[in-house]
């Protein structure tokens, strides 16, 4: 149960990289004061954003409910702190695109009030059961907190077809600057601990591998003490090499388990399941705690700011705060990114929050991150193709995502591209290829959803002039029943129609009778 020998496989490519980890890592973890405002999106996961279930001017409290999603992919949102939702409307948002998206505004009373929104914890028993674990795991709003953002109930949840064998534990936290697990193994070990035994059996995996990255000393040696006491001996923590991007969920399978996850498959497809460390933290605290997923551990880091640390901070916390508890700005700060220096993008300003799948924020001075430089020609060197741990091709990607050939894209394998940035770092031409695939993937899917809602009017168009087709003939249908019943209510109520105008003519025709033999009494 400590990190003991295991053997490992390689990926393709990769790269080593100055890791800049230690310049966060020199003191605790720091739990600010509350921001005076807490901005949080509805979309903060993969699937369909949630539909905000509050009224502007509400006080809610902490841990209620502010926004739900009960599709399958999907998480709720929680209220991190009691408040009043002063707005709910557009606001800026850690994206690429850079555009404002629907957000809850809430104003702290102070008062860090629960209410009765918290969640009673569950006994032993309950938290065994795979389906009640599955639920509050759900009902707590947990998604992969190692950046994915992906809804955590769903890994739980293999299909009957998918015995899982293998549970990983991704520790591996491999791009630079980014410490934020790094601080949780060392500080909260025994809760990550405990909500990897609460998975395990949910899932019941033979085996369970925590990987972390060797550049970890701290981290490995605390959850090795966590372990010491669990007499648990399918668990063992792994001590991975160094390379980015170790920390992919492809690439850490393939070196903990030699398995190549297919294309368009999943990990469950070859019998294993992904958490990271944060997660499984997150879920000890919902089952044991009762708490939904209301904060984080984030990254401040960078030359850009004076005291690099990382914060426990609510979920909505505008960046302006973090970086002003890190010390503010320094006076040669140039970039301000959301995530580390290869995955990351820029932000616009620092008034957007951070999200559940925000784990850096890093403040760059000029030439500490790669700074766009002018682009020349592809020179078909093939560097990208040597670092790719996908094994792609990026430079022929590139030539059909900016000819906007799509199809010719998807041929080439673009949805397996897990943006890393490898090919953009060793490009000697400078070409931001990563914004090419993203760019090429959100033109896909832009072109899928409307497809989807053309197809959807075209049958709602189908369904509805079939609709009309049939009370027309359903229509005609009984109409001619009622002319060919014999002695049916339709013949009588002729009849008597005509029998009633018959009666009327013949007292019309009486009463000018009378009027005539009258007149002719009076000419006499």
């Amino acid at each position: 149960m400590t990190a003991t020998p295991h053997k490992l496989w390689q990926f393709h490519g990769g790269l080593k990289l100055p890791d800049h980890k230690a310049e966060s890592t020199g003191g605790p973890v720091v739990t600010p004061p509350l921001a005076e405002r807490l901005i949080l999106p509805l979309r903060q996961h993969i699937g369909q954003p949630a539909q905000a279930c509050v009224q502007q001017g509400e006080h809610v409290f902490k841990g209620q409910i502010i926004a739900r999603c009960d599709t399958y992919v999907g998480a709720h949102i929680h209220a991190p702190t009691s408040g009043r939702v002063v707005a709910i409307g557009d606001h800026p948002v850690p994206h690429p695109s850079g555009l404002s998206a629907p957000c809850i505004t809430l104003e702290p009373d102070g008062k860090d009030d629960w209410g009765d929104c918290r969640m009673p914890p569950l006994g032993e028993d309950e938290a065994a059961d795979p389906t009640t674990l599955r639920n509050r795991v759900r009902e707590a709003g947990i998604v992969g907190l190692g950046g994915a953002a992906f809804p955590a109930a769903v890994k739980l949840n293999p299909r009957p077809n998918q015995a899982i064998d293998t549970l990983i534990v991704n520790g591996a936290e491999c791009e630079p600057y980014i410490t934020c697990d790094d601080m949780l193994m060392r500080t909260r070990a025994r809760e990550i601990i405990a909500g990897l035994l609460l998975v395990q059996r949910t899932l019941g995996p033979a085996r369970c591998l925590i990987g972390i990255e060797d550049n970890k000393p701290e981290a490995l040696r605390a959850m090795t003490e966590a372990l010491g006491g669990e007499e648990q001996d399918n668990i063992r923590i792994v001590a991975l090499p160094s390379i980015y991007p170790t920390g992919g969920e492809r690439q850490l399978i393939r070196i903990l388990t030699g398995r190549e996850v297919p294309s368009d498959g999943l990990p469950a497809d070859v019998g294993v399941v992904c958490h990271n460390v944060a997660t499984l933290a997150a879920i000890h605290r919902a089952v044991h705690h009762g708490e939904p997923l209301i904060s984080r551990i984030v990254t401040v880091t960078g030359s850009g700011v004076r005291s690099p640390r990382n914060l426990q901070v609510p979920i909505g916390t505008p960046i302006a705060h973090l970086v002003a508890h890190a010390g503010g700005y320094t006076e040669a700060v140039e970039r301000l990114i959301m995530g580390g220096p290869m995955m990351g993008f820029a932000l616009p300003s620092d008034e957007v929050p951070i999200i559940k799948g925000g784990n850096c924020v890093l403040a760059a001075e000029a030439g500490e991150v790669s700074a766009p430089e002018p682009v020349m020609p592809c020179i078909r060197c093939g560097e990208c193709v040597r670092v790719c741990p996908v094994r792609l091709l990026p430079q022929q990607l590139y030539w059909h995502t900016r000819a906007k050939d799509f199809d010719k894209a998807q041929d080439h394998n673009l949805f397996d591209c897990i943006e890393c940035g490898c090919c953009a770092h060793v490009c000697p031409s400078n070409i931001p290829l990563v914004q090419y695939f993203r760019f090429a993937k959100n033109e896909i899917w832009a072109q899928e959803r409307e497809r989807q809602q053309a197809d959807a009017a075209r049958m709602r168009h189908e369904l509805r002039r079939q609709r009309l087709e049939r009370e027309k003939r359903e229509k005609a249908e009984r109409m001619n029943r009622k002319r060919q019943a014999p002695g049916g209510t339709s013949g009588a109520a002729d009849a008597a129609k005509k029998a009633a105008v018959q009666a009327a003519l013949e007292r019309a025709q009486a009463r000018k009778a009378t009027q005539q033999d009258a007149s002719k009494s009076d000419a006499s």
